[in-house]
């Protein structure tokens, strides 16, 4: 079926929170319930189909999707799932009382298993044995999580650097340069609200801090992290082309640049970087094996009680939030009834997928 072949090819390069199968998914499952649309019409589902898909992602991995709304309108597109695709995909799922529903759910339960395996690993980590390199490695070598190792970057960066901030008790002073009373008093509301100062408190102190732009992020040129002490932050996991480092200087206005990348790409980096206009405003480039050679010195005896306690319960803590559990997809499964259906056939399950093996 041409159309479980297209099924299959949004599925291979979905992230692990699977937004667009879940889509199609809850497309099929109303068509299937209720048929109060036209299959063949695309504007009679293409909004209310984002809506039963954020329900249902919400409750299955505890968020929805946020990408431009382009983005997720693609998925009708002729080289996705377009309405003729989906036609012959609902008309097979009605005949065989929700099988395709079920496949794209159990596709899930495979991704979501192996991001279990990840945070197995991660609960399994004792100071005196993460690894970094080891804990990369499971969504690089892996195919199913390959399209999320832009976010295992994001949380060992984040992870690592406020650690390291906080271990250092880094501190950022505001203050103004021009108390003129008058315009404190005439902007007294913008004073206060905009800049946290007012005309008898004219400069402050506070701890400084790194934040994450946000949880899922399509847009490989956006910015991935900001600091409330200036430098803009930016990890960068695939090969930097020359259009993808314009891209880079269009979309941050920061003054300061910080991207993070792989070791090979370090010196290409420098030299695009440094023919656009982006390029004074780059503070720095940390490679990985930078990244790794602090892992390995905040895991080390002289650190590992404060700061590698500290980095390895910030790791954790940070993948939890990103990354969804299998918690609500069983109990799922089983009100909507996938569970008693039997997949055979091409709609059989991959039984060669490999579960991560601990030492």
């Amino acid at each position: 079926m041409k159309s479980k072949e297209a099924l299959d090819r949004i599925i291979a390069i979905s992230r692990v929170h699977l937004y667009k199968p879940i889509q199609i998914a809850e497309i099929l499952y109303r068509y299937r319930i209720k048929s109060n649309f036209n299959i063949s019409e695309v504007e009679s589902y293409r909004n209310a189909s984002k809506r039963w898909r954020d329900e249902v992602s919400k409750l299955l991995v505890g968020r929805i999707s946020t990408s431009s709304q382009k983005f997720q309108d693609n998925i009708f597109d002729a080289n996705a799932m377009p309405p003729k695709l989906l036609k012959e995909l609902a008309e097979f799922n009605n005949k065989n009382g929700g099988i395709v529903e079920s496949y794209i759910y159990n596709k899930l339960k495979e991704r979501l298993a192996m991001i279990s395996d990840a945070s197995l690993y991660l609960k399994r980590s004792s100071l005196q044995t993460f690894n970094l390199r080891d804990f990369l490695s499971l969504f690089q070598n892996n195919p199913g999580l390959k399209r999320s190792v832009d976010k295992a970057y994001e949380i060992t960066v984040y992870a690592l650097f406020s650690a390291l901030v906080k271990e250092l008790k880094v501190e950022v002073t505001l203050s103004m340069g021009n108390v003129n009373k008058s315009i404190l008093t005439d902007f007294e509301k913008f004073v206060r609200l905009v800049v946290g100062l007012s005309k008898d408190r004219t400069s402050i102190k506070m701890p400084a801090k790194l934040f994450r732009v946000g949880v899922t992020n399509a847009a490989d040129s956006g910015l991935d992290m900001w600091t409330n002490f200036g430098p803009a932050v930016q990890v960068k996991h695939v090969s930097l082309s020359e259009e993808l480092a314009e891209d880079v200087s269009e979309n941050i206005a920061a003054d300061k640049i910080i991207l993070v990348c792989l070791d090979g790409e370090s010196e290409l980096i420098e030299r695009v970087m440094s023919q656009l206009p982006v390029g004074g405003r780059i503070q720095g480039i940390i490679t990985i094996s930078d990244l790794e050679c602090w892992y390995k010195t905040c895991f080390s005896d002289k650190y590992r009680a404060n700061l590698g306690k500290s980095l390895l319960a910030d790791l954790q803590r940070e993948f939890e939030f990103e990354f969804p559990s299998e918690t609500e997809l069983t109990p799922f499964m089983q009100k909507r009834g996938y569970a008693a259906l039997k997949l055979s056939g091409e709609w059989k399950l991959d039984s060669s997928q490999k579960k991560i093996e601990f030492a």
